[in-house]
């Protein structure tokens, strides 16, 4: 079931850290796709050193970004976990997820773990040998899987995969758990109800992310902002430059207006934006990406009120742009991306308009409502004027107060039979 707290969080921060940190490599898919070998992939272990872990500077800086919650990597597909696992020995030198949650729960953000439900590393997993498993591509499972799920073998990987997420949850409390990895083998061998109802007895308040089978709480899209919002909640992953993990020769960073603009349209449709960084080998983050939080969260802090507590704002075709609205629905805001060379319109506004400034000056700008027959139910068409001076490089938000909740005209217009 999802709690309040994550529809109004907005901003979180995605974690990708492990192994694959120490070569600058994909996580876990550079052994699988056939870039490094299996032997060579795990040699990172030495230098996977955390020397420079700073988990409350990590939260610190989430915080100045304007993130509610954060979600960790504690284990990708590679099996390699940053937990001191009683079920592995691929695993960290030292317990990295408990500090992380520590420090997240003293700024009071939210603490979310990444948990990959398959395991390339784990002998049981497959009847493909370990060394094998990527050039089997085993991603076909549908085709190329041989266990049967009630086999002993199959039988011991669920008691490993539930032992390692009953570690996770009776250690750490997490709030949200963020899956991966379900596309093999067929949902039927995961079993997913049982599965959930053991992480709610484990966790009672916790949330899920969809990629349980059809028992998670909430979508996920990657990479892509959704053109039609996703039904029910949902959060929008994302990377600030192609890469998950950290990879130095990736300099494909998206700039400040282009990570606001996403954030704006994702809140906009009532989604949240979970933004992924990528920390080196020993736990230090890119400048880039400190620069790119830092910024994203100077933006949001004079506009929070536009944010937080609000709601997914005008439907397509009302505004070009993302727009909010108060809990209370009596208040639109309206996030202009461009400069606008005369008045910005909004349509189909029923209400009456009592208000509109610009948020962070709370200066008040001329509006007026052209055209139109309110007689007959169609409304005119609000020009907002909108001073040079008070616009804002990354964003501009305009607050729109109405007399009342929002009344929207939705229909396709008709014939005016009395003036």
């Amino acid at each position: 079931m999802i709690q309040p707290w994550f529809s109004s969080a907005k901003l979180g921060i995605f974690i990708h850290w492990g192994l694959y940190s120490v070569k600058g490599i994909p996580e876990s898919w550079s052994w699988f796709n056939g870039e490094i070998s299996h032997a060579d992939y795990f040699a990172q272990r030495e230098g996977f050193s955390a020397a420079n872990y700073d988990p409350q500077a990590w939260a610190n800086l989430f915080e100045r970004a304007g993130a509610r919650y954060a979600v960790l990597t504690t284990k990708h597909h590679d099996g390699f976990a940053l937990w001191p696992t009683q079920e592995s020995d691929l695993k960290a030198e030292r317990d990295l997820v408990g500090p992380f949650c520590e420090a997240l729960r003293e700024k009071e953000l939210h603490v979310g773990l990444y948990f990959s439900h398959l395991d390339w590393s784990h002998p049981d997993y497959s009847a493909v040998p370990i060394e094998a498993r990527g050039a089997e591509k085993m991603r076909n499972a549908d085709e190329s899987w041989t266990l049967a799920d009630d086999s002993p073998q199959w039988e011991r990987y669920l008691a490993f995969h539930r032992a390692q997420l009953n570690e996770l949850c009776t250690r750490y409390q997490p709030e949200l758990l963020w899956f991966d990895g379900s596309w093999e083998p067929k949902e039927k061998y995961w079993r997913y109800p049982e599965l959930s109802e053991s992480l709610h007895q484990w966790q009672p308040k916790v949330i899920l992310n969809s990629r349980m089978g059809g028992y998670g709480d909430y979508e996920t899209p990657e990479q892509g902002v959704p053109i039609v919002a996703p039904e029910g909640p949902w959060e929008f992953c994302v990377t600030i430059n192609d890469s998950w993990g950290y990879q130095p020769n990736d300099h494909n960073h998206k700039s400040v207006r282009q990570l606001v603009r996403m954030f704006c349209e994702c809140i906009g449709m009532g989604g949240n934006m979970l933004l992924d960084i990528g920390p080196r080998q020993d736990g230090t983050i890119q400048p880039e990406h400190v620069e790119r939080l830092e910024a994203l969260g100077g933006w949001i802090r004079p506009h929070q009120e536009a944010i937080y507590s609000t709601g997914a704002g005008l439907p397509a075709g009302h505004f070009y742009g993302a727009s909010t609205l108060s809990s209370d629905q009596t208040t639109l805001y309206l996030f202009l991306f461009d400069r606008p060379w005369d008045e910005v319109a909004v349509k189909g506004l029923l209400n009456k308009v009592k208000r509109v400034s610009v948020v962070g000056s709370g200066r008040e700008v001329a509006h007026r409502m052209i055209g139109g027959a309110p007689w007959a139910g169609v409304p005119g068409v609000l020009w907002i004027e909108v001073p040079e001076s008070e616009l804002d490089p990354s964003a501009t938000v305009l607050k729109v107060e109405l007399d009342g909740p929002l009344r929207l005209y939705r229909g396709s217009g008709h014939a005016i039979e009395a003036n």
